[in-house]
């Protein structure tokens, strides 16, 4: 494999950063993935955390050699992860369980694979258009497909930040997963936070694309996604990747990797730290979500 990518997550104007990032590849395959936490549910960036940790995990679990399933495989990491965070909440005696946005995308053979819930996004961009993307989780984009509100409007609308599916819940998370998609040369995907995709249209980035490589021009990008914030910015994160670039002096050739070796990147504050949390059975999960459940019920209204 060849290929350019670059990766940041910035705090905005924020209190905290509650966006995980990261990505990690051995020689044959490419795994990305990003996490939003939920800022309106209690430890949103444990949530964002333990996503990114344990897929990475099971990544490097599984992919020694190349994936035989990678559909499977996301939906497989995406609930594993689901529950690693709802048992951290049962765990620390938590009356609601942290929550997340996640996208996951693997790259292969030559083809990428993705999946996701919630309202964080993947783009493919290639000759300055927008080939493929995610369709949000979210009310506004719900009322976008039933023809209801426009898409510029969504923009502002009130409900804009509301989703319906993501990681931690007390229901298991819709995750969408994207057909396999045939990478060409020069393709480049993306995937962000709303606080980077909001002010920053995808055209707009796939026009920049055609003069400048990922390196180059995604860290203008952010600070121009803050500056449009206008004090207001979320945080914001990016990982992006462009299919065999031609650029020696930026792009990963990964063909002289041992097929047990992995190289990692992420903005996560330990890689090993939610390590002793096991994959649980549906069972556990159930009786874990009951136990939440229970817990908010006897709290006084």
């Amino acid at each position: 494999m060849r290929f350019t990518i670059f990766q940041d997550s910035r705090q905005g104007d924020r209190s905290g950063n509650e966006d995980r990032v990261g990505y990690t590849y051995s020689k044959d395959v490419l795994l990305m993935v990003i996490a939003d936490g939920m800022g309106g549910h209690m430890q949103g960036e444990v949530a964002a955390e333990i996503a990114v940790t344990e897929i990475t995990r099971l990544f490097q679990q599984e992919a020694r050699n190349r994936l035989r399933r990678p559909a499977d495989f996301l939906v497989s990491v995406i609930n594993a992860a689901h529950r690693a965070i709802v048992s951290h909440a049962v765990a620390e005696n938590l009356l609601e369980s942290p929550r997340t946005t996640c996208v996951v995308c693997i790259v292969q053979n030559g083809s990428a694979w993705w999946a996701h819930a919630g309202d964080s996004r993947l783009y493919v961009l290639r000759g300055g258009k927008l080939a493929a993307a995610t369709q949000d989780h979210s009310r506004v984009q719900q009322m976008i497909d039933s023809g209801l509100l426009s898409r510029e409007a969504a923009a502002t609308h009130p409900e804009r930040n509301k989703i319906f599916s993501c990681l931690g819940g007390v229901v298991p998370p819709v995750i969408a997963v994207g057909a396999e998609f045939a990478l060409q040369t020069g393709d480049t995907i993306l995937i962000s936070t709303d606080g980077f995709w909001g002010p920053i249209p995808a055209d707009l980035i796939a026009n920049l694309l055609r003069k400048q490589d990922v390196v180059g021009l995604l860290p203008g990008l952010l600070t121009e996604a803050q500056k449009r914030a206008a004090g207001q910015s979320d945080n914001l994160s990016v990982v992006a990747m462009t299919w065999e670039a031609q650029d020696d002096t930026l792009s990963i050739d990964t063909e002289q990797l041992d097929s047990e070796h992995f190289t990692t990147s992420s903005n996560t504050m330990d890689l090993d730290r939610h390590a002793i949390v096991e994959d649980v059975t549906e069972e556990e999960i159930e009786k874990a979500i009951a136990e939440i459940q229970n817990a908010i019920k006897k709290v006084p209204r």
